[in-house]
């Protein structure tokens, strides 16, 4: 694997604090302030009041209001009424490093292929400090099923990955780890896990470690809660032989014990495992994409307009961290600043900031790279986020503005129905009258036809019918609905006039994942006596488009590296 992949990165020190207590004089303030601000959102799961920020933080409450203002401005928080809420855009901080570190995308599929293969959850994770954080999570659909997220972090001593990761620990890293369960016994820094049970002598987690030393395998028997137990393997970079990435089975006690679990699974994940390195050995080396553009023009230009409310400094700080990437995982000062357009010294005092935060690290090549901490920035809460928790925020905007119901559906399995999966209703006497959950025939739509349309290449390969008269306007003729969805496609939205019901009239756009698929549309539903056709297509469908492109954005942002529910 190409050294400049930094599958094994310098980590923070301890855990003990999230921000050490003396800052280094040249270091951002406003940006420490920041980091705090969403670090706390995070922990309570991606929402708080400003008040509750107030006091999370202990910063001022005017502080706290152009903190999030200015985060607002980038697109990483909402202003939900009292609400200060996580949005989708601050996961381009965390896939920053993720694109960085490669290894999800190189070793995500063999982690989902042996998760079918056992119909058990399977976990990559990497170490960070004295405890390791998720980077990729292969989950099964049970009732009692993990729910750890991608980002999260868990102490060493309470997983089966912890006592691999401490067989590479020096002398420094065992003291941080014992000044942290001095000062925290009870893992309150912590905050996914659930309440320790009784205390386990710091003399078990050196016993495991010894043991994973010695078998190159780790064991977790409901070390984390009761239930639950884990078997864990190294995968080591090639070149240096020392652990990449530990990857994980996890399994619950009613399907396996422990010790059935290592008797059993051990083996397919040890040949899993192999076949991972393989694939880090024989690996390419990146390709640099392209860096962030504009940004510090962009800030610049969000100071003018919103003045003192827009924090410039907290602003250009966090986009340091978007210069990082796949290719880019190690970079000069000079590269950073290039990268971003921000001055030489801006970009340093940034990168001197995440140092002392432990969101970024100097190799020994004089060159900086981004820690898994940096993940403790939204990223578990919103590795769980479904695509009508993206789009609702859109939808209501878009309601907002035309003073229409705005929808948003997916296509059923056997593609005949259509699903609303989000809605924003707007008031008035005269309304369209759906819930969430509704099925509604999707020849007759005009979500569904933006979605038939995109079925197949061809609209030929579709299979049609029955076709059904709704109201006197439907289209019952396979040929001639065929010639509708190739139009549809053609044009890019679908209009539907009075073929659901006599006086509804739609319109409707695709909303497509990253490989450019049509997964989902959204719609504009209103009474053919308020819009005409025209009024539809010059008045609706440009807002109605701009909002599945916000939508979009936010989903691919979103999807890099997790997968969104669509319902």
């Amino acid at each position: 694997m190409p050294a400049n992949t930094p599958t094994q990165q310098a980590q923070p020190r301890s855990r003990a604090a999230d921000e050490p207590a003396a800052a280094p004089t040249e270091a951002v303030t406003p940006l420490i302030r920041g980091i705090a601000v969403l670090q706390r959102l995070t922990e309570a799961d991606g929402t708080l009041t400003p008040s509750e920020l107030e006091r999370a933080t202990g910063l001022a409450r005017s502080t706290v209001d152009r903190i999030t203002a200015t985060l607002a401005r980038m697109g990483y928080v909402r202003l939900d009424g009292r609400d200060v809420t996580l949005s989708p855009r601050l996961m381009e901080l965390g896939n920053a490093y993720l694109a960085a570190l490669r290894l999800p995308a190189l070793l995500g599929a063999r982690a989902e292929a042996l998760a079918d293969e056992l119909d058990e959850s399977v976990s990559l994770a990497v170490g960070d400090g004295d405890g390791i954080r998720f980077i990729h999570q292969a989950t099964r659909r049970r009732a009692m099923s993990l729910s750890f997220r991608i980002g999260d972090l868990l102490p060493a001593e309470r997983t089966a990955p912890g006592a691999l990761f401490a067989t590479e620990w020096s002398q420094r890293d065992w003291h941080d780890w014992e000044t942290r369960r001095a000062s925290d016994p009870q893992d309150e820094t912590f905050p996914t896990l659930p309440p320790r049970g009784p205390r386990i002598p710091d003399e078990d987690f050196r016993s495991r470690t010894e043991a994973a030393s010695r078998n190159d395998w780790s064991l977790d028997d409901q070390l984390i809660e009761p239930g639950l137990v884990a078997v864990a393997v190294p995968v080591r970079h090639p070149a240096t032989s020392r652990i990449a990435c530990v990857a994980s089975i996890v399994s619950h006690t009613s399907r396996h014990s422990a010790t059935a679990l290592r008797d059993t699974l051990l083996p397919r994940l040890r040949t899993a495992v192999a076949a991972m390195e393989e694939d880090l050995r024989t690996a390419p080396t990146p390709q640099p994409g392209p860096p962030p553009s504009n940004l510090a023009i962009w800030t610049g230009a969000s100071k003018q307009q919103l003045g003192r409310e827009f924090i410039e400094s907290l602003a250009r700080g966090l986009t340091v961290l978007t210069a990082f990437g796949e290719g880019r995982a190690e970079l000069t000062l000079t590269e950073v600043a290039r990268a971003t357009g921000l001055a030489r010294a801006t970009a340093r005092r940034a990168l001197i900031t995440y140092e002392h935060l432990g969101l970024a690290t100097q190799t020994p090549h004089r060159t900086f790279a981004l820690t898994p901490r940096t993940l403790s920035l939204g990223f578990p809460p919103l590795s769980r986020t479904s695509l009508p928790d993206i789009a609702s925020p859109h939808l209501a905007a878009l309601t907002r503005e035309i003073h229409e119901s705005a929808s948003l559906a997916t296509l059923t399995p056997d593609g005949r129905e259509i699903q609303y999966t989000a809605r924003v209703a707007t008031t008035r006497i005269m309304s369209v009258n759906i819930t969430i959950g509704t099925r509604l025939p999707a020849y007759a739509t005009s979500m569904g036809r933006v979605l038939l349309a995109d079925a197949a290449h061809e609209p030929n390969e579709l299979t049609l019918g029955p076709l059904h008269p709704l109201t006197p306007h439907t289209i019952t003729d396979v040929t001639a609905l065929r010639k509708r969805l190739s139009l549809t496609r053609t044009q890019g939205y679908a209009l539907v006039d009075e073929e659901l019901e006599e006086g509804l009239r739609s319109i409707a756009v695709p909303i497509r994942d990253r490989t450019g698929k049509a997964i989902a549309a959204i719609n504009v539903a209103t009474h053919a006596a308020r819009r005409t056709v025209s009024e539809c297509l010059d008045h609706i469908l440009p807002p109605l488009t701009a909002t599945a492109s916000a939508i979009e954005a936010d989903l691919h942002t979103a999807s890099r590296f997790t997968r969104p529910s669509l319902t």
